[in-house]
């Protein structure tokens, strides 16, 4: 196999070589490096902006697995299996919750350090789906960044990890065999490594997180452009399930028409006991799960929007108020100043709340050790569809994910290296030169993109909505094309490539979620209001065609 579509972007001016180069730097990331430097290989971690900038930092809630007194791996398991509406894959959600337990011990090892009891032993708390209290935290509500300064210091301490900070990926180089053989890059900087360059690599690990920027509310920061899950595309790569996005139910609302990254207030808030309520202060997810406001994500995103609908507003409400300002400020440090950032005080008055793009369940299609349908490219992380979240990702699964799959894949890649099978490899110069060049969206269609995603494909889709976001990203293609033929391009760079990646994802989610006609976990169809188990329990595979467009294909049952 070999990279047939590439970004237009200049040659790369200079090179470096590494054993395994490993783009994005939040707990997946992290925890490949330090893993296949355990194993005596070099390691090289490209990020897109700062070490600590990922998506990782962000996370709130915490990370969920099996460590409380009477809870087990099958029940975190069951939870799962149920969260994932019909479409996870058992094989791998037992990866997870068996091993799960013990990396989030490893994890402690490294440094993470959760909120303890009086006795010692780590406090849980429950969210959405889950049955058990079984999400450890810390500093109330700041896990991300306690895991992401844990991993971020042990990486540090390390000289023998390199680190290129700044550095958008832009396509994956091969060898003759088709085998990844290393990257090109750009690095935003002065000195030796500024501009495009490559990197030679034994193997390429992807780990560059979400893609909610091709929506216009979210949660991700800025950097979630889709970047690692376009290059597997444009490199031939299987992607599934991108038609899954989950859009969080409980995110700030800062008024009609905020756009960008929005404030998240985490489900753990709900998990201590906080209400959904409308304008009225009734409590509208009584009656509608067992687990009422704790339901799987999908189910109160639902709920939340039907309720917005059937009162003709854009939000609803999140009470905390029963609290009290200590318990607020001791669990939620965060979310309390976020708010009162924007205005709001939770512990006197319901924070307004409505969803936003949050995590994508699908993603690079890996087998259980990481790998992708390209030799010698694994992925780790929300870039990477493990089989684990199936339709609805649960609620904490996701920190877990990135650590469990990324230990696997230091492991697999370690036992290689120990059999041979990780040769240096040297990259097929002329199949990079004659891979067909992607033109480059102006850097406005970024907005336009958002637009028609936010429109089209959020969280209500049906045909005609999907059709309409289709022909608009066609449009745009096609001035794209125009302007590249009449020798009027937009200029390479990072504004630009990141527009052509949002493009490529938005594209293919379309394709995958007009395809997908049936009501499943986080995608949802108006004009197709049921699961269909007998035609749709199963899974769409999106590739590109020799013309660089994305088709989804339905697996074989």
């Amino acid at each position: 196999m070999s990279v047939t579509h590439r970004l237009t972007a200049p040659a790369p001016g200079w090179t470096t070589d590494t054993d395994v180069v490993v783009v994005g730097s939040g707990v997946a990331g992290l925890t490949v490096a330090l893993n296949v430097r355990r194993a005596g290989l070099r390691a090289m971690v490209v990020t897109k902006a700062m070490l600590d900038d990922g998506s990782t930092r962000w996370a709130q809630g915490g990370i969920a697995a099996a460590l409380g007194k009477g809870d087990t791996p099958e029940q975190h398991l069951a939870d799962t299996l149920v969260a994932g509406a019909g479409l996870c894959d058992g094989d791998s959600v037992r990866t997870l919750v068996t091993e799960g337990p013990d990396a989030v011990r490893r994890l402690i090892a490294v440094g993470a350090a959760f909120d303890r009891g009086e006795d010692g032993d780590v406090l849980l708390t429950r969210e959405g789906g889950h049955h058990r209290n079984r999400i450890a935290h810390a500093g109330g509500d700041a896990t991300g960044a306690e895991i992401s300064r844990a991993l971020v210091e042990a990486v540090r301490r390390d000289p023998d990890v390199e680190l290129i900070e700044h550095a958008l990926v832009l396509d994956l180089l091969t060898d003759a065999d088709g085998h990844a053989a290393g990257l090109t890059l750009h690095v935003m900087g002065e000195g030796q490594r500024d501009g495009v360059g490559a990197v030679r690599a034994r193997a390429v690990v992807l780990a560059t997180g979400g893609m909610g920027q091709v929506f216009s509310a979210t949660t991700n920061p800025a950097v979630s452009t889709g970047d690692g899950v376009a290059l597997a595309l444009r490199a031939g790569a299987e992607v599934t399930d991108l038609e899954f996005v989950q859009f969080h139910p409980t995110v700030l609302w800062l008024g009609p028409g905020a756009e960008g990254q929005q404030p998240l207030v985490s489900e753990a808030v709900r998990g201590e006991g906080a209400h959904l309520v409308d304008a009225d202060g009734v409590r509208f997810m009584l009656g509608q799960h067992e687990l009422a406001e704790l339901a799987p994500r999908d189910i109160v995103a639902k709920a939340i929007t039907r309720r917005m609908q059937e009162h003709g507003t854009d939000h609803m409400y999140l009470d905390g108020r029963h609290f009290g300002a200590e318990m607020w400020q001791r669990r939620f440090p965060t979310i309390l100043a976020s708010c009162r950032a924007h205005g709001i005080d939770p512990v006197t008055e319901p924070i307004p709340i409505a969803p936003a793009a949050h995590y994508a369940s699908g993603g690079v299609r890996t087998d259980t050790r990481g790998r992708t349908s390209v030799p010698g490219l694994s992925a780790c992380g929300e870039v990477a569809c493990t089989g684990v979240h199936g339709a609805n990702r649960l609620a904490s699964n996701s920190l877990l994910e990135g650590l469990v799959f990324a230990e696997r894949i230091a492991a697999d890649l370690t036992a290689r290296h120990a059999a041979g099978g990780l040769p240096e490899r040297v990259v097929d110069v002329g199949a990079a030169r004659a891979a067909r060049p992607v033109p480059l969206p102006a850097p406005e269609a970024r907005a336009e993109i958002q637009r028609l995603m936010s429109r089209g494909a959020g969280v209500l889709r049906s045909a005609a909505s999907m059709a309409a976001a289709a022909e608009g990203l066609a449009l745009l293609a096609g001035q794209t094309r125009a302007a590249a033929a009449e020798e009027k391009p937009a200029d390479p760079r990072v504004e630009t490539w990141e527009a052509a990646n949002l493009l490529l994802v938005a594209d293919a989610l379309v394709t995958a979620a007009a395809q997908r006609e049936e009501t499943r976990g986080c995608h949802w169809r108006e004009d197709f209001p049921e699961r269909d188990d007998a035609h749709w329990q199963r899974h769409l595979i999106t590739t590109l065609t020799a013309s660089g467009g994305p088709v989804s294909t339905l697996e074989e049952p």
